[in-house]
């Protein structure tokens, strides 16, 4: 966990004043919706369908205990009981009365929590992977850089109003877990040939109206130069992004529209100019940033302890424990993944009793912190291994003990067409009846790892361009069609899905997913063999074939 200091705890306190302000104006009448709007979306608040909705920022997904019992007080005292957790590894309030906003982010400045810079055309939040600092084989924990890049980009004047909204992510291990090539800039943390510390930079990935996977800018950048090269790069994009046009002004069309080459060579230009500037990086400084962050005091612990022995006969807890609980760094420890996708359930959701009972139980088992992940999971990062039954019951108790983490019912779901303005389409309703079709457990190992991605318009929220299943809402002549490409991927991998063909109505959806499902236990080479690996060594057309071919015997 990152300790923050009196500076952070003063920006956020006067931050919370600023916008009680700007509350008291609109309310007043003193400020229109639209004098107001520009205010409100640099303090993460949406107008959206039915109310107003808050978008916390959780940086780099880490959570103290007593922060996720604050944000449990949000959602029992200013919502309706419950928060989402987003791709962003955000938390989203969706009722929030305009009058109490205020006063939720006083409450939340307490703990250290704020809502800058989640919205407006800024630099967002910076995510990274949710085990950072306790995954085998990372080169470091990248949420030290991440913190840099935190402060360095918050409230950063030149980089206030950008001509779009823009995203970082960071990685440090070979599998990517934060999705770093579908971001505006992706960083991979790794040592080059002298055993220097450095980033491989990627820009230009995103999603969206028009999706692209992110391109290698520079291969290695020394750490001490991270700052003044995304400097660089921010810059370039601030002076030739588009403004004029809102579907042409992310990076990436600007990087697609010069080429990469092109691209990289403007940055490489403004980034001599300032390489040896004050944004040159001490040792110092990176080593204070590190300091910051107090990891726990490990026992040392055997691998196979008799509690854990002993449970291995309980075929419930062996399900649960083949599926969520991941290997740590140190022996003895492991790493656990807890489900918000329950059979029937909304994706991402979690109810104010969960987040106080999960809170209780990081307090006893994972040195007081919980991990977020882009997938909409949460994460106990520092769990005993013999702690495993214990608290693998907790959460039984709590409803978040679903072994289904990376399969076919682990579904990333935007909010649609329940909540937000822009969609077109429901997302939830489709992502609860998957879950229902595929809820047999043995069914679902069966299929193994495949992710299910629904985006409820071209915005993409759901991700549902690098799903491996991806569903996409559409409006045709006022109903809900969808859709479907199947691909996709974003991992270390990454890839756009491809379009398997016309899209399908609302209450056909789950049918073609079945249909495309089965079409995979059909053609896969070996029992083994990941859907989007299938797909990539047949193409489409077989389970085009198979989705139409059912539609038209209808």
């Amino acid at each position: 966990m990152y300790a923050y200091d009196e500076l952070d705890r003063t920006l956020i306190n006067e931050r919370v004043s600023e916008f009680r302000d700007q509350v008291k104006r609109r309310l007043s009448g003193e400020l229109t919706e639209d004098e107001f709007k520009m205010l409100r979306l640099q303090n993460g608040v949406y107008l959206q369908l039915h109310a107003y909705m808050l978008r916390v920022a959780i940086p780099y997904g880490t959570l103290s205990s007593k922060q996720l019992r604050r944000l449990a007080h949000v959602a029992r005292r200013y919502d309706r009981g419950y928060g989402h957790f987003t791709t962003r590894q955000n938390i989203q309030f969706n009722w929030i009365k305009l009058a109490e906003l205020p006063d939720a982010l006083a409450d939340l400045a307490e703990v250290g929590i704020h809502a800058m810079q989640t919205s407006g055309n800024n630099t967002r939040n910076v995510t990274s992977d949710q085990w950072a600092g306790v995954a085998p084989g990372e080169i470091e924990d990248p949420r030290i850089w991440s913190e840099l890049l935190r402060q360095y980009t918050t409230l950063h004047p030149e980089f206030s109003f950008l001509p779009r909204k823009f995203k970082f992510a960071i990685t440090a291990s070979a599998h990517d877990r934060a999705a770093i090539k579908i971001h505006d800039i992706g960083l991979r943390l790794h040592r080059n040939a002298d055993g220097e510390t450095g980033f491989e930079v990627l820009v230009g990935g995103g999603l969206g109206r028009t999706p692209f996977i992110g391109k290698t800018i520079k291969p290695f950048v020394h750490g001490h130069d991270l700052l003044s090269y995304v400097e660089a790069i921010l810059r370039v994009y601030n002076q030739y992004g588009r403004r004029d046009n809102i579907y042409k002004a992310r990076i990436k069309i600007l990087v697609h529209e010069l080429g990469i080459e092109k691209f990289a060579k403007e940055v490489e230009e403004e980034w001599l100019q300032m390489r040896g500037s004050a944004l040159a990086i001490d040792d110092s400084v990176i080593e204070d940033i590190r300091s910051r962050f107090a990891y726990p005091a490990y026992e040392k612990l055997p691998h196979m302890p008799d509690e854990l022995k002993k449970a291995a006969h309980d075929p419930h807890f062996e399900a649960w424990r083949k599926n969520s609980v991941a290997l740590h760094k140190v022996s003895g420890y492991a790493i656990v993944t807890l489900s918000l996708k329950p059979v029937g359930g909304p994706p991402g959701d979690a109810t104010a009793n969960q987040m106080d009972g999960l809170a209780d139980l990081a307090d006893k088992y994972s040195f007081g912190e919980i991990r977020v992940g882009h997938e909409q999971n949460l994460a106990l990062p520092h769990v005993a291994r013999r702690d495993l039954p214990a608290l693998w019951r907790s959460l039984d108790k709590l409803g978040l003990a679903t072994p289904n983490v990376n399969l076919v019912s682990d579904i990333i779901a935007c909010p649609g067409l329940d909540y937000c303005s822009l969609a077109n389409a429901r997302s939830i309703p489709i992502a609860q009846e998957l879950t229902r079709r595929f809820a047999n457990h043995d069914t679902a190992n069966l299929i193994g790892r495949l992710h299910i991605n629904i985006s409820g318009c071209i915005n993409a929220c759901g991700h549902h361009h690098v799903g491996h299943i991806g569903i996409l809402g559409v409006e045709k002549n006022g109903e809900e069609f969808y859709q479907i490409t199947i691909g996709g991927r974003a991992d270390e991998n990454a890839a756009v899905g491809t379009l398997i063909g016309p899209a399908v109505p609302y209450g056909e959806v789950a049918d073609v997913v079945e249909d495309i499902v089965e079409a995979y236990l059909a053609l896969r080479a070996r029992p083994d063999e990941l859907f989007v690996d299938t797909v990539k060594r047949l193409g489409v057309e077989p389970f085009r074939e198979r989705v139409y071919a059912t539609r038209q015997e209808r």
